[in-house]
């Protein structure tokens, strides 16, 4: 069985939540790295019109749904995934087994003290938690190169296993690929807006919206400005082209088998 699934040209990982987290510990315990990218549906429609960023996430070793409209795209397209793999969901859940198994993490982004606040929370949920690091670089389009180098000597001189980067997507998906070379962390794996939400300054949906779909709209009410365009423009043409792929993928299979 395949173990990604093509939604609008990017291959995202079949897993679920659990089985990411299976993943990631399997990677830090044989020394193995991997980049991990978390895709809405606001990503792969970006992704579709920019070759870099799909490249970037074609080659990523895993590329989370995040979200349950992209699990429903997966059914069309011929290869279920498993479960949805927020960032939200994600971080907290990696926290506990970090925890008991002596993982230590690095925080990279978000504004000045929120990944004070997201490690000082994490730690006293999970005793034992370590937290190599922070860092919250200035905001900028783009990081100078001193900037980069001074980010990821901290990250390597904290001896970190993971490292999260919440500098917003794509801009933290193009920036892990672009540095992953150089970080000696086991993995790297871009959030959004986790570190805001799961140290508490930003609320979460409540879960019945988590699980039916909706949870882009409790966000959209919570940042109209900022997410209207993405939510009410750009997120409503990804079905029409999820039901065009799932009736092209049929018909060339009928063609191959009538051939």
């Amino acid at each position: 069985m395949a173990e990604k699934v093509d939604i609008l040209g990017v291959n995202v990982s079949r897993l679920d939540l659990e089985e990411t987290i299976e993943r990631m510990s399997s990677a830090i315990d044989h020394k193995e790295r991997l980049r991990i990218a978390v895709t809405p549906v606001n990503c792969l429609l970006w992704a579709r019109k920019n070759p870099s960023l799909r490249h970037i996430y074609n080659t990523a070793d895993i590329v989370a749904a995040d979200g349950v409209p992209v699990v429903w795209a997966s059914r069309l397209c011929g290869y279920t995934i498993n479960g949805r793999v927020t960032g939200l969901d994600l971080l907290p859940r990696f926290a506990e087994t970090a925890a008991q198994k002596g993982y230590s993490f690095f925080f990279l982004g978000a504004a000045a003290g929120v990944a004070e606040l997201l490690a000082a929370g994490l730690m006293k949920k999970n005793p034992g938690l370590k937290i190599a690091g922070t860092y919250s670089p200035p905001y900028a389009e783009s990081f100078s190169l001193e900037e980069n180098d001074k980010m990821i000597e901290l990250i390597n001189d904290s001896g970190a296993d993971v490292l999260w980067v919440s500098l917003t997507a794509p801009k933290q998906d193009f920036w892990i690929a672009e540095h992953f070379a150089r970080l000696q962390t086991k993995i790297a794996v871009g959030v959004g807006a986790a570190f805001d939400v799961v140290a508490g300054k930003v609320p979460r949906a409540p879960v019945w919206m988590q699980r039916s779909g909706f949870e882009w709209f409790f966000r959209l009410m919570q940042e109209p400005g900022r997410l209207a365009s993405r939510y009410l423009i750009e997120a409503p043409v990804f079905f029409p082209l999820i039901l065009k792929q799932a009736i092209q993928t049929r018909f060339s299979k009928h063609v191959r088998k009538e051939g």
